[in-house]
């Protein structure tokens, strides 16, 4: 038995760049009924055509796979439907919306382009897709509503970890929990005038017809991603950008360049490009006050008399980081501690760690505080940082003394697994399920259905 069977997801997929890729020439055909749900042809070409475009070397064979699948997929909308399980037009378009912009934000926002690539414009293949998400997220609603009234008892925990074979347990890497506080450097008046004389010289320039609106931002922008585009950020919805910039953004008239807005980022100026419903595409020029050597020296002095009040019982961790810590972190609202990207709980095996943060807190023990540590963001900023080291485990086998929550968890996910198996296996001996001809020398599906 394996220690942990991930939870099976059945779902209507919707792979927007396979299934263009894949678009088949074939007349379209039912070629398999559930219930009063139709499998199409073009449904399991669309599904071998990505297996295909990930490795060539994919057989025919695998449709039989893909086939069994959708059948899984398909009964689960038929008795949602029967549950009366279903989403709102909202929904569908929220996911829709989501999909797309994803797919277009890789093209620079460029309508035309994903019009030539795909032929087709956003808003038809939006329609083309609609029922398929649709039914995606009524398969997943579904499932959901069956998984989530799987409970498990302490018993069931026990058993569950007595039937793993001793030398199958894991052997779990020392794993340690961490907290933080991250302060970034306060703009000195000098710095910020300087910033502020520079853009506004730059408006300038560009307002009187001296300048390019393009070329200086190639110039001069201190965002790095817009400024090789000319300032141009593309098209975004609103809530893409902060506060400040939004409004502006969304207030300017067509070719309009706005008066010099600040934002946490620093100084800028503003040009809409064009409107497209609740979509704007804009570019900009960013100037950032310089954080002076001095400045740094503050801010690490700052922190680590902070620290200094936490050691000596003057001041809890939690307040620190509601009073001083930065905001728009995720462990801001979680008082400091730190989540593991890569397994979405809070604990980090020494190698989950970037060599600094790991370094740092190398020699504390529980409890104990790091001094203040330099830290980057993906933008150039400099910050610092100080680190609690919360708890910390040994290599060790599992057990059910030291890892009750995990095996509780990978208990419970195997039991809903098993259930929602079972629940698939009876449904499709309950449901009326038929399948062409065509597919007959699929055994791992004829030997499953009524005939």
């Amino acid at each position: 038995m394996k220690f942990c069977n991930n939870i099976l997801l059945i779902i209507v997929t919707l792979s927007i760049s396979a299934a263009m890729s894949g678009q088949s020439m074939l007349i379209d055909k039912v070629v398999a009924k559930v219930g009063s749900e139709n499998v199409l042809l073009s449904e399991i070409e669309d599904e071998f055509a990505y297996a295909r475009s990930k490795d060539p070397s994919v057989s025919e064979s695998i449709k039989c796979d893909i086939l069994d699948h959708i059948i899984d997929q398909k009964l689960i909308v038929y008795h949602a439907r029967i549950d009366s399980v279903d989403v709102s037009d909202e929904e569908v378009e929220l996911q829709l919306d989501f999909r797309f912009d994803a797919v277009l934000r890789q093209m620079n926002g460029d309508e035309e382009f994903f019009k030539e690539y795909y032929g087709a414009t956003i808003q038809e293949m939006k329609e083309r897709y609609r029922e398929d998400q649709r039914q995606k997220l009524v398969a997943e609603k579904m499932q959901y509503k069956l998984i989530s009234e799987v409970k498990i008892t302490p018993k069931e925990v026990e058993q569950f970890f007595k039937s793993i074979p001793a030398d199958s347990l894991p052997y779990f890497k020392s794993e340690m929990e961490i907290a933080e506080i991250v302060m970034k450097p306060e703009v000195n008046p000098v710095e910020r005038q300087k910033a502020l004389d520079k853009i506004t010289e730059i408006r300038q320039k560009i307002i009187s017809g001296q300048e390019d609106f393009a070329k200086m931002a190639g110039r001069y922008s201190m965002d790095p991603g817009s400024a090789l585009r000319g300032g141009d950020l593309g098209f975004a919805k609103r809530g893409a950008y902060v506060p400040e910039f939004e409004a502006t953004v969304f207030s300017l008239a067509k070719d309009e360049i706005s008066e010099i807005i600040e934002t946490e980022y620093g100084f800028h100026v503003i040009q809409t490009l064009e409107r497209r419903g609740n979509s704007v595409r804009a570019r900009h020029i960013l100037i950032k006050p310089e954080i002076t050597a001095d400045d740094l020296k503050l801010t690490k002095n700052k922190i680590d008399s902070i620290r200094t009040e936490i050691l000596k019982d003057s001041l809890s961790f939690e307040k620190a980081v509601k009073m001083y810590s930065l905001k728009n972190l995720p462990s801001y609202s979680n008082g400091g501690r730190v989540k593991n990207p890569n397994t979405n709980n809070t604990f980090f095996a020494a190698d989950d760690l970037d060599p600094d943060t790991y370094f740092a807190i190398f020699e504390l023990k529980p409890g104990d505080i790091s001094k203040p540590l330099e830290v980057k963001f993906p933008g150039g900023e400099k910050a610092y940082r100080i680190i609690r080291l919360l708890s910390i485990t040994k290599p060790h086998r599992a057990s059910l003394k030291e890892d009750y929550d995990k095996i509780t968890n990978f208990a419970k996910e195997n039991k809903k697994n098993e259930y929602f198996v079972k629940w698939l296996d009876k449904k499709r001996k309950q449901t009326f399920i038929k399948v062409d001809p065509m597919f007959a020398h699929c055994k791992n599906i004829m030997e499953e259905i009524q005939p």
